[in-house]
């Protein structure tokens, strides 16, 4: 059967073309974005041996995974080691998650540098430290992001914001949410790194944040939650509407590639992100 290409054919053309896209292909589609574990999920094993724990994660069918806080005191001949190891795996680390002490100048040199070597080009702001409020305060967050948004943007990186519970919570006198003021004053290239277990706990709808939001959301942590287990549930056992918010992710986030994340369940933290990522198969088909 010969195909027409997409860029020929009219916009109902090409719907219908897709419509008619068997189920099977479908899912072929959407297993292109990888999934990946975020690595504090197993930061007591990654502490004792990190080399060890990262081929274990790789072998239980990892495609990605992100270093968190402590990777940023590495030297970066340790980094080329730990990169080498992921290219002998055949996984990929296309995200860090940071302190907010390294969105400064000097910090972010340091965190080019390492992100660079790991080949990572997301470099994602985990907190906005202590002492910011009110709108002003996280316009001066925004601003911080702007600024390494514009330093990252020529070296083909990114700069984003990893939410938690704070930041979906109104600020004290008014409607607005941290992250409300976070994505309207920073550009659109600044990625909204959504963790949904978060988002969920205190009533935020993580589908509605992702529509309202095209395009940013290309990172995602994949953590769930539940009223009896909080975050300790595994990842599909929680209450956060999975299906949709792929959908959404997919249709209109731009999502790039997901990250499971567990605080920890009645498991080890091994067999946990081996349990999560058997759910995660199941439900994704």
């Amino acid at each position: 059967m010969r195909m027409t290409s997409p860029a020929s054919v009219s916009r109902r053309s090409f719907l219908a073309l897709m419509a008619a896209t068997p189920l099977a292909s479908v899912a072929q589609l959407r297993a292109q974005v990888p999934v990946g574990l975020e690595l504090y999920s197993v930061r007591d094993e990654l502490t004792k041996d990190l080399f060890g724990t990262v081929r274990a994660v790789a072998e239980m069918g990892y495609e990605v995974v992100e270093f968190y806080a402590p990777y940023y005191d590495w030297e970066p001949a340790y980094a080329k080691k730990v990169r080498s190891l992921l290219d002998d795996l055949g996984i990929r680390c296309p995200s860090t998650h940071n302190d907010a002490k390294v969105f400064t100048a000097e910090g972010l040199d340091k965190a080019i540098e390492l992100n660079q070597i790991l080949g990572s080009t997301l470099i994602a702001m985990a907190s906005a430290g202590r002492g910011v409020e009110g709108i002003d305060g996280w316009k001066g967050v925004a601003e911080r992001l702007t600024e390494a948004s514009e330093k990252l943007k020529p070296l083909g990186m990114r700069a984003g914001f990893h939410n938690h519970q704070l930041e979906f919570r109104p600020l004290e006198g008014e409607s607005t949410r941290p992250m409300d003021v976070l994505a309207a004053h920073t550009p659109k290239d600044v990625v909204l790194q959504l963790d949904v277990g978060t988002c969920v706990e205190v009533g935020g709808d993580p589908v509605a944040w992702i529509n309202a939001n095209p395009g940013r959301i290309r990172s995602m942590h994949c953590k769930d939650w539940g009223p009896d287990e909080g975050y300790r549930v595994l990842f599909g056992e929680g209450v956060s509407p999975w299906s949709d918010i792929f959908k959404a992710a997919e249709a209109a986030g731009g999502v790039e590639h997901y990250l499971i994340e567990q605080e920890g369940s009645r498991f080890s933290s091994l067999e946990t992100a081996e349990r999560c990522l058997a759910d995660w198969k199941k439900m994704r088909g």
